[in-house]
């Protein structure tokens, strides 16, 4: 992290991704089926889910290495880690609300410095003992929506292995259910504040590589029966030659359009749309096809 300086340009992103006969983002409210809209039936991704893959990611490929850490992982309770930050940084522990705000700052950039997710999304550290505050990260993504209507549906499935004894000599089928949708196409979009890169967490240009990075191989080290086959199709960036960039978002997401094909009633691949980019782009913006 010796080179990563705070970014200098704003940048806007949208993602193109896909999945076949699974399930992108089980809803607990509905029996862990697919999460729709149920105005439109439009298939749904939330932002953690998103930024859940993206911290998988980072962890697998900067395992070990310094400033790389992740903080929201099951590993260990976070209150725990905001301590070691009042211990790197030899401030006074366990003063709770009381704590001075100039030492809740220092542990915070110390979240910021070694935790690569502080860094990019922000994070809520004002729990416990030992605050560290609440850091508003730059990077920021919206719920992926499909293009089209998914069916999310429940299929039985049968197993032989029986769960207990009886169940094993009365030779009963263990029946269970799987939730997916045959096919849809997801699309996101995001925002990186330079702004805040720069006065907040110190989010760098190294940091920004290794988002795309992670982005584009999300779904790689993923894979699972349940999600089934789950494809990153395209990330387009919008470039900003400014801090506070030089076009409002949405007049730059609306340059990418997708739209199915008109011979196809019911969309079961990447193949039946068709993806048109209009390249008049604002003065100040540059477009980035990453895939």
């Amino acid at each position: 992290m010796e080179n990563n300086q705070a970014i200098q340009n704003r940048y806007d992103f949208v993602m193109l991704f896909d999945v076949e006969n699974g399930n992108p983002n089980g809803d607990p409210d509905a029996g862990n089926l697919p999460r729709t809209d149920p105005e439109t039936s439009l298939g749904l991704v939330t932002d953690v889910c998103l930024k859940r893959k993206i911290r998988n990611f980072v962890e697998l490929a900067k395992a070990e290495v310094p400033g790389y850490q992740i903080l929201i992982r099951t590993d260990r309770p976070l209150n725990e880690k905001f301590t070691e930050a009042y211990d790197a940084e030899k401030l006074e522990k366990d003063r709770k609300k009381e704590t001075p705000m100039s030492d809740q700052l220092k542990a915070q950039k110390y979240m910021c410095r070694n935790y690569y997710d502080v860094r990019t999304f922000g994070a809520v550290m004002s729990t416990g003992n030992n605050p560290c505050g609440i850091v508003r990260g730059p990077v920021q993504l919206n719920f992926a929506r499909s293009i089209d209507p998914v069916l999310a549906e429940d299929i039985t499935i049968t197993r032989q292995a029986k769960t207990t004894i009886d169940r094993q000599e009365k030779g009963m089928t263990e029946i269970g259910k799987k939730s997916l949708v045959y096919y849809g196409l997801y699309r996101a979009e995001g925002y990186i504040s330079a702004s805040l890169a720069q006065r907040v967490t110190g989010f760098g240009e190294e940091d920004l590589e290794l988002l795309w990075t992670a982005i584009i191989n999300m779904f790689e080290n993923d894979h699972s029966a349940a999600r089934g086959k789950m494809c990153m199709r395209k990330l387009y960036v919008f470039r900003h030659d400014s801090v506070l960039g030089n076009a409002p978002s949405h007049v730059l997401f609306d340059k990418i359009t997708v739209t199915k094909k008109a011979d196809v009633v019911t969309p079961r691949k990447f193949s039946d749309y068709t993806i048109a980019v209009d390249r008049q782009l604002p003065d100040g913006v540059t477009l980035l096809e990453k895939i």
